[in-house]
């Protein structure tokens, strides 16, 4: 089986009334088998509904999905839930069990799977292993809902906003647990709204907004449509001058694009000892008072941005 997941012009409309919210509009996607592969996008853009679907948790108002071989609803429902993971966007555990009671009551919904202590040690919590639930840590209960998902040793893991409201390095930790499943095999589809987590775990992504894909490839292809590989931010001190226009900016050399940025300017560019001499150099020329000025690499973000005109926190 060379694809684990497919999905074929997905809609998802909820009727409320006379309203209509369209959450999923036409959407297609394929996962890899072995692949971890990133679903991102700001809150609302329809990812959870899209996973949902995929988990069999919603039925879709029209198109197919296929898992693992297998659609929902054709007789075969319990062997493909015995065959994948979940962990939700926000799961609820039992705050009067412990880690290890926790685990063996996961286990026992499966017919197969890893003993419980195997599960704490993919996620490194033994340690923890006859805490409390209601006495861990943001971060450890995260990594007890992973390994909740892990004791049936699924082929396909579904990933929904793991890191979400976790300190970094709580982040940073899990992103080891996800690590590990890629080097062991897994599937995995992640969706999240962090798009530096998505550069660093997912071998493709799937940038999704309002419900459809805008754009699809590695992390690295998608970053290389914005023509260069470095972005240049400054802000100058406007001492009653006007501000000018970022179209100003475009003709410096080696600058690929300019935009205006949050009070700001935006310059992609190609070569940045070539653009930053040349900037210091125009806004001498015209005596524009540089106020700030930072250089970084292109990154998601940025791709984000480019396709959709805002950032992901305009929608938070």
């Amino acid at each position: 089986m060379s694809e684990a997941i497919v999905c074929n012009q997905l809609h998802k409309r909820y009727e409320s009334g006379t309203k209509a919210v369209h959450a999923v509009r036409g959407l297609n996607l394929s996962v890899s088998a072995g692949e971890c592969f990133g679903l991102l996008g700001p809150n609302g853009a329809g990812k959870t509904t899209t996973v949902e679907i995929l988990e069999g948790l919603l039925e879709p108002t029209s198109g197919s999905v296929t898992v693992l071989g297998t659609q929902w609803g054709d007789g075969r429902d319990h062997q493909l839930r015995q065959r994948i993971g979940i962990t939700l966007q926000e799961t609820r555990l039992e705050d009067k069990l412990k880690v290890i009671e926790t685990l063996q009551m996961f286990r026992s919904f499966y017919d197969d799977g890893i003993e419980p202590e195997e599960a704490m040690r993919l996620v490194s919590l033994e340690e923890k292993r006859d805490s409390w639930v209601g006495k861990l840590s943001g971060g450890q209960k995260q990594r007890l809902t992973v390994a909740c998902a892990l004791v049936g040793k699924p082929e396909l893991l579904f990933l929904d906003e793991p890191t979400t409201g976790l300190d970094p390095q709580a982040r940073r930790q899990l992103w080891d647990v996800v690590n590990g499943l890629k080097a062991g095999g897994t599937t995995i589809l992640l969706t999240t709204h962090y798009m530096d987590e998505a550069e660093k775990l997912c071998q493709r992504v799937a940038i999704v907004d309002h419900g459809q894909v805008i754009a699809l490839g590695s992390p690295n292809e998608l970053i290389s449509t914005m023509g260069g590989e470095h972005i240049v931010e400054f802000s100058l001190e406007q001492n009653g001058v006007n501000a000018p226009d970022a179209s100003q900016f475009a003709a410096i050399e080696s600058v690929l694009k300019s935009v205006t940025e949050s009070g700001g300017y935006l310059l992609t560019v190609g070569e940045p000892h070539i653009a930053i001499p040349a900037l210091m150099q125009y806004l001498e020329s015209r005596e524009y008072a540089l106020a700030s000025l930072t250089t970084r690499h292109v990154n998601l973000e940025d791709v984000f941005v480019s396709h959709t005109g805002r950032h992901l926190c305009d929608d938070e």
